[in-house]
């Protein structure tokens, strides 16, 4: 193994949070791992969470897969769950296999993870069928979320959308707000519980209390996304306060 790797993030131009998180939880693992880790992100334009916006905004990841390929990164993570769940189901492999190859044709492959398709991985790897989910989004894009997730085999028992359009605002959620949202769901029969169905709400320091406060295993776009880069590179899947997934238990 090699000591230094090189994170690549295709992150919405309005995303403040991907680069909050993911790095924070690479940072805990640095504590207790030797591997250690830069980032370098590219953006796509997008401003407001809407159907058509997001549709725009994904039509530029070929373009970013390129910057960072130009950097020799070591994995790329595509940093926006609802941009791909919201383009049909199933969709997060074949971004995933068009990136690569973007990748590979610029002479410097590398692996692509999506944070929708690290999400239902997570889920996979923690055993869960049925699920709650907190998300950001309008009702119908939530709804497009829960089919998705529907299609790739978990039942949604209970979910809630919070209505927030501009993503910015996404950001300024504030996390402490998530353990009297979940305490609002129906999570009794639950496997795990989706905290942010999104990587730019912030859910990371409120997992642990979660976590306690249900008796369930909790999971994020954010940590699932951490979890499917570390697996991309061959590295132990492992950082303290990351949840479950990430606790080294799978």
């Amino acid at each position: 193994m090699k000591p230094l790797y090189r994170i690549g993030q295709i992150v919405p131009s309005s995303n403040v949070t991907m680069e909050t998180e993911i790095p924070a939880m690479l940072a805990a693992r640095q504590l207790i791992r030797p591997e250690r880790f830069l980032f370098h992100s590219s953006r796509m334009r997008m401003k407001t969470v809407s159907k058509d916006e997001l549709a725009a905004m994904d039509e530029q990841s070929d373009r970013c897969a390129l910057e960072l390929s130009d950097a020799r990164v070591d994995v790329l993570g595509y940093a926006c769950l609802v941009a791909i769940m919201s383009m049909g189901t199933g969709y997060h492999r074949v971004s995933e296999t068009r990136l690569h190859a973007r990748t590979r044709e610029n002479g410097a492959p590398a692996p692509v993870v999506t944070s929708a398709g690290a999400l239902v991985e997570g889920l996979k790897v923690i055993g869960a069928k049925k699920i709650v989910v907190v998300a950001p989004y309008m009702k119908p894009l939530t709804r497009l979320v829960v089919d998705y997730l529907a299609h790739e085999g978990y039942a949604v028992i209970d979910h809630v959308a919070l209505e927030i359009p501009d993503n910015l605002d996404v950001a300024a959620h504030d996390p402490e707000r998530l353990p009297g949202i979940v305490a609002g769901l129906n999570y009794a029969e639950a496997d795990a519980i989706v905290l942010s169905a999104c990587v730019q709400m912030p859910s990371l320091p409120v997992v642990p209390k979660v976590e306690a406060l249900t008796g369930k295993p909790v999971i994020t776009a954010a940590i699932a996304t951490t979890h499917a880069m570390l697996g991309a590179l061959g590295l132990e899947r492992v950082a303290p306060g990351a949840g479950a997934l990430l606790s080294g238990a799978y």
